[in-house]
């Protein structure tokens, strides 16, 4: 809980977003992310990954639509959907934010040998298959 509490704080979006150079609205930050990396991507099932209310999303995507990083357009498989898609100018903002995050990571990890970054990369990773694959019932003994 302690990870995700200091991960979810405003200052940790706020520090991303001020070293990637972007004066952009907080709240937009994952949204503009997600749909870099997912999509094109339908707001119903942007709304559900970051856990907000489908209308509070679609507004935030139309404000990523104003301001030229994403574009809206109808669903491939389903007409009735509208899926948001990255514009070149919103791959720019991501690519500055990954950038960001990058310097960020190696400035944490700087003091970490190979072995103990190593370690931990594989335990994440064998802790997200983890939680992909089967909810948990109960704690290992």
């Amino acid at each position: 809980m302690e990870i995700v509490s200091v991960i979810n704080r405003p200052e940790q979006d706020a520090a991303m977003l001020d070293a990637a150079g972007l004066s952009l609205e907080r709240a937009l930050f994952p949204l503009i992310v997600m749909v870099e990396r997912l999509g094109p991507i339908g707001v119903v099932d942007l709304a559900s990954r970051v856990g907000r209310d489908y209308t509070t999303v679609s507004r935030q995507i139309a404000r990523l639509e104003e301001l030229g990083l994403v574009t809206r357009h109808p669903g491939a498989t389903d007409r009735r959907v509208r899926e948001a898609r990255i514009t070149p100018q919103g791959k720019c903002a991501t690519d500055a934010v990954d950038r960001a995050r990058e310097t960020m990571a190696l400035a944490l990890f700087e003091n970490w040998s190979l072995e103990e970054f190593d370690g931990l990369t594989i335990l994440l990773e064998k802790l997200a298959q983890g939680l992909i694959l089967k909810p948990a019932s109960s704690p290992p003994k």
